[in-house]
């Protein structure tokens, strides 16, 4: 039996059992095998008993010897100890007897150091006035390698020659040499340079960087290679004169990419320690800098000859744009990581530099060009009807043309021109705003202050297209506010705001997109949604003195005292009960008008329509209490009818010269009768006029003391008007 799995850490007993129960054997013999199993395993435990037994004996012998053993290895570590001080001891003493002997020693090796030094030092400054001489002779032959050759032997004597009292003066001396040379070598240099000849350039690299001279041959290489690049803008300008400049440029920028990817390979054979983009980005950026037709230039004087002036920038735009994202594309975006802190900045800048000045002014560009396009626009009509038609017509155009402003916002500007755009926005909307005024001063010298359900129609489809446009300027609004917050979420390689905007506006464009990312209340199109607001509230107020016309009409012979003349001398009146009474034809006529005027509201009023809903809650905020029940808007409309009906009612009523008790009865029956006209539409009379019904039917005798529940004001009032006399 294999018992080593016993010894495993993950011993399981019962799969050992099963695992040992699944041989033939055990499955033959089930008992007789499991038997032979507890008798073996009972056996294996004996031995080990008798094991363990035996080995605790021996361990118990030999634990005497094992101490002793003990005592005597703690006894040598003593001794050891003891003699390990005593070396020490011994080692101060012999450091202190030879302290004197160790100094005089130090000192030899230091003049020993120095002589060599002197020795080594008049070695080279004889070899020093070896290599002037010769290299004199080897100035006369020009042999470039040669004068190289020992310029650098001299830089290394030179090193050693550092502490000697004209140092500075040999290096003076050398500098002077390396100039000569350099003065040699620089016309071959430039014609290596000019003419990409790789041999030649690398040997002259190498040359220049024995003599520790290499930045000065890269500065060759810059101005070969700016020169040669301002001559092919020129040349470029002559040739293609009569191209646009869009073109040139295009054509210059893939000249400027194809000259990039040679150069890269030839700077990385000739200056393998310079990086390649650094050096190529700063030449292009002189370059650049450097035309005597600048960029900005040319593009001034093609734009003074574009109509469309934001398609020519947007041109101009597209091939800058695309000339940068392939130069980025070969540099590597992972260049650009922090852009404003690395030095490919200031090429970019200079390459979208003809397009900050008219970013700046992008307010100006955008406001002609929606002005230009809202007058394509036909709003206004010869009739008033087609007008107010025409303008509902135009709003999904007008729209648009907001839409279309800010996309092209982001294709001219990368809304770095936001800020310019809203502006422009707000004044398209003030001037689309002027139409709606124009219809609304229409309305208003054209109706003839009587009963005109024309008129009023146009009003309420007016105030309707008021309100359309209003839903939408608020849907612009938040479409304009969802970009604003998607600016700083776009992860862009290039940061347009540092090569577009200058300082200031920069600042102003960062604030606004921090006042909408941290939720301050802020409007960006404010000032157009107030003007549609104001809108809205004049055009409601034309709208009710039209509805209110009519009544205003009837109510004016209510203070005329010919109303109440005819009731001077029925004092048998007086005494009539209530329902001998009929109401005046003034106030019939009125409840008969007001009784209609559902009918012609339930077009507008009584179905939905979110327009009218939206302009009628921004005239008046008591249509914002409404609740959203059919008809409540219609409702409120009555209820301010009804409200000035009663109020210019109570006006009239109080200013009444004299009442007989007739009249006063009469006038009396007149209210109720509006009030019995208001009822059946669901509205009320105010307090004044049902206090104006209590005194007016009061008898004189009981005036005084039936009135003390009404105002003081009016129980005056209506006691001078029918003369009642004061009991105080």
């Amino acid at each position: 039996m294999d018992i080593g799995a016993f010894s495993d850490d993950t011993f399981d007993t019962k799969a050992w059992v099963n695992e040992i129960l699944k041989s033939p054997e055990g499955q033959e013999k089930k008992e007789g095998f499991t038997m032979s199993l507890v008798m073996k395993l009972q056996l294996y435990v004996q031995q080990i008993n008798a094991a363990l037994e035996e080995t605790s004996q021996e361990v118990f012998v030999s634990l005497p010897k094992i101490i002793r053993d003990t005592q005597s290895l703690q006894e040598e570590g003593q001794l050891l100890q003891r003699k390990m001080g005593w070396v020490k001891d011994q080692i101060t003493k012999i450091e202190k007897d030879t302290g004197d002997s160790m100094k005089v020693i130090e000192n030899l090796d230091y003049i020993k150091t120095k002589l060599e030094l002197a020795r080594q030092g008049l070695h080279e400054s004889d070899n020093w006035t070896v290599l002037v001489n010769e290299l004199e002779e080897m100035f006369d032959s020009k042999n470039i390698e040669s004068i190289s050759a020992k310029l650098t032997s001299m830089q290394q004597s030179l090193k050693l020659l550092v502490n000697i009292h004209d140092y500075e003066d040999r290096k003076l001396q050398l500098e002077g040499l390396k100039n000569r040379l350099e003065a040699i070598v620089s016309p071959l240099i430039v014609q290596a340079f000019t003419t990409n000849n790789i041999d030649q350039s690398v040997f002259y690299a190498k040359i220049f960087s024995s003599i520790d001279r290499l930045p000065q041959l890269s500065k060759y290489y810059h101005k070969c290679q700016k020169d040669a690049l301002v001559k092919k803008w020129r040349n470029q300008l002559e040739i293609e004169q009569d191209e646009p400049i869009t073109q040139i440029m295009h054509n210059y920028f893939d000249t400027l990419l194809s000259n990039w990817h040679t150069q890269c390979k030839w700077l990385n054979q000739v200056f393998p320690n310079n990086p390649a983009n650094d050096s190529l980005i700063d030449i292009y950026t002189d370059a650049v800098a450097s035309f005597d037709a600048s960029l900005s230039e040319c593009v001034d004087a093609a734009l003074k000859q574009q109509t469309d002036k934001t398609g020519y920038i947007l041109e101009v735009k597209t091939v800058i744009k695309q000339f940068s994202n392939n130069l980025l594309n070969t540099i590597g975006s992972s260049a650009f990581g922090q852009l404003q802190k690395q030095k490919y900045l200031p090429f970019l800048q200079i390459i979208y530099s003809p397009l900050v000045p008219y970013i700046s002014n992008y307010v100006v560009y955008e406001q002609v060009n929606l002005s230009q396009k809202l007058a394509n626009i036909k709003c206004l009509k010869e009739e008033l009807p087609d007008t107010i038609q025409a303008l509902g017509l135009t709003i999904p155009s007008v729209i648009n043309l907001a839409q279309e402003a800010k996309r092209r916002c982001e294709e001219i500007t990368e809304n770095c021109g936001y800020c310019g755009f809203l502006k422009a926005l707000r004044t398209f909307l003030q001037n689309y705003a002027d139409h709606y005024r124009t219809a609304l001063r229409q309305i208003d010298k054209g109706w003839k202050h009587n009963e005109d359900w024309t008129t009023f129609q146009l009003c309420l489809s007016l105030l309707q297209n008021t309100g359309d446009v209003l839903v939408n300027v608020q849907l612009l609004e938040k479409d304009l506010t969802m970009a604003v917050l998607d600016f700083n979420k776009n992860d862009n390689v290039v940061d347009f705001k540092y090569l577009l905007l200058n300082a200031s506006e920069r600042k102003e464009y960062e604030s606004l997109i921090k006042c909408v990312s941290e939720g301050t209340r802020l409007s960006l199109l404010d000032h157009g949604m107030t003007e549609f607001n104001k809108l809205c509230v004049d055009i409601h107020n034309i709208t009710y003195d039209v509805i209110f016309a009519p009544i205003s009409t009837q109510l004016s012979i209510v203070a005329q005292s010919k109303t109440w003349v005819q009731f001077a001398d029925s004092t048998y009146m007086a005494d009539l009960p209530d329902y001998s009474f009929s109401p005046q034809e003034y106030i019939t006529q009125i409840g008969q008008y007001l009784m209609t005027l559902p009918q012609h509201l339930e077009p507008f009023l009584f179905r939905e329509n979110p327009a009218l809903n939206c302009a009628l809650k921004a005239a008046d905020s008591e249509y914002a209490t409404a609740t959203d029940v059919e008809g409540a808007l219609a409702d409120v409309f009555l209820n301010i009818v009804s409200r000035g009906t009663c109020q210019t009612y109570s006006d009239q009523i109080l200013s009444i010269c004299e009442l007989s008790a007739a009249a006063s009865r009469q006038l009396a029956h007149d209210i109720g009768y509006l009030g019995n006209v208001l009822e059946d539409l669901g509205l009320a009379l105010t307090d004044t006029l049902k206090q104006l019904i209590i005194l007016l039917k009061l008898p004189a005798d009981q005036y005084q003391a039936q009135s003390s529940g009404c105002s003081a004001r009016y129980v005056a009032a209506i006691r001078q008007m029918r003369n009642i006399q004061s009991s105080g």
